[in-house]
């Protein structure tokens, strides 16, 4: 069974942000791994308009058991009111990785 693993999506409004998110994040073995990517340009509704941000994308591995914790913990420590976090399940992966991501994230 693989759809027990999860890649989420966080994103966070300076490159500083996101890598204490995600350092903090994996510290916790909340995620087996956290990536930083960016910058990325995003384009959204906000308070009625349109508006743009540069971004940094972070991208957690863990399960579906830690996710909740996880996403106490992105909301905790995000400066955004309203943090994108999105999980999306991994229906398919190479077996060692996503048994490292089980055993990295056992609480």
């Amino acid at each position: 069974m693989t759809d027990d693993c999860l890649q989420v999506t966080v994103s966070a409004a300076s490159r500083e942000e996101a890598e204490r998110i995600t350092g903090s994040a994996v510290e916790l073995r909340l995620a087996a791994c956290g990536q930083v990517i960016g910058p990325v340009t995003s384009t959204f509704w906000w308070h009625g308009s349109v508006d743009r941000a540069e971004e940094w994308l972070c991208l957690f591995k863990t399960t579906r058991a830690r996710f909740p914790e996880l996403r106490r913990h992105v909301l905790r420590t995000h400066s955004y009111r309203i943090p994108e976090i999105i999980a999306t399940a991994i229906a398919a992966g190479a077996i060692d990785y996503l048994d490292w991501i089980r055993t990295e994230t056992a609480s």
